[in-house]
């Protein structure tokens, strides 16, 4: 081929696709930086300091808001997933249950509450209750409606979470046991369902750190002073005091329990998911 036939290719121009891809984090970088130095000059940090840091307001909360208001709230939140991780099992088994109108009442329950508000449950649980059974006292007085309606929130999800763990142990385990002369109930409960839990645990953890925010709308039941839980608390404080401190110190007590919390999630999710490598 002549010289003068050659044809010159245009030289590729233009960034790499990972230099690309450095330069957008770069730009994320700076947008982040300059949002935060934004914040913290247009801020107005002596009315906040006025409105969310008075220090003998937080001296004047403790010890009651450990001793009482986040001992009440992890009472209410253990008590609802007691209640809710028992009526959630049976409710799974009902839903695996070959007898079709087992399946079809677990059905229509995780329907139902899983569509409603959980502040529908606590005035359901505080109201309807009794007036429609006059004269039945739920045991356990606060803590024990706190324990149904929480339960009944946190059943519908448990039970799909559960069905699911039961589903996804191998079916050859359920085969295995019935040939080796267990019933299918004692199967399911010796065999199925610990294999289906050790699945399942880290929803169901996760589903513990949902119960234990939710426990602050125990506030609708109407409670006592013994019996106020973090929000209640830091509220009540708040309103006598017209500043906001006592709610944020509530809102730190949330977090040393939430935080720990899900980091256990993530570290059980982490295992999980070497196990099945």
């Amino acid at each position: 081929m002549r010289d003068g036939d050659a044809q010159v290719r245009p030289r590729r121009s233009g960034l790499t696709r990972r230099r690309k891809r450095a330069l957008s984090r770069g730009a994320q970088y700076v947008v982040f930086v300059a949002a935060v130095i934004a914040f913290a000059v247009t801020a107005d940090w002596g009315r906040l300091k006025n409105q969310f840091a008075q220090w003998d307001l937080v001296r004047q909360m403790f010890p009651d808001v450990i001793t009482l208001a986040l001992k009440n709230t992890v009472l209410y939140t253990m008590s609802g997933f007691v209640v809710g991780l028992v009526l959630g099992m049976v409710i799974a088994l009902m839903r695996l249950s070959p007898v079709g109108p087992y399946r079809w009442v677990a059905g229509i329950y995780i329907e139902i509450f899983r569509g409603l508000p959980a502040l529908l449950i606590f005035v359901f649980v505080g109201v309807a209750v009794p007036l429609a059974f006059p004269g039945t006292q739920i045991p356990g007085g606060t803590y024990g409606k706190v324990a149904l309606a929480l339960g009944l929130v946190s059943a519908a999800y448990m039970a799909e979470t559960i069905r699911a763990g039961i589903q996804a142990v191998p079916k050859g385990q359920m085969e295995a046991a019935r040939s080796l002369g267990f019933s299918h109930a004692r199967a399911m409960v010796s065999i199925v369902v610990p294999q289906a839990f050790r699945i399942v645990i880290p929803p169901l953890t996760n589903e513990l750190v949902l119960l234990f925010k939710d426990s602050s709308l125990v506030l609708f039941l109407g409670v006592t002073l013994e019996e106020r839980e973090l929000t209640k608390f830091g509220r009540d404080l708040a309103s006598q005091t017209a500043n906001s401190t006592p709610i944020l110190v509530a809102g730190l007590c949330y977090l040393l329990v939430t935080i720990p919390l899900g980091f256990v999630v993530r570290r059980l999710e982490a295992k999980a998911g070497e196990a099945t490598k």
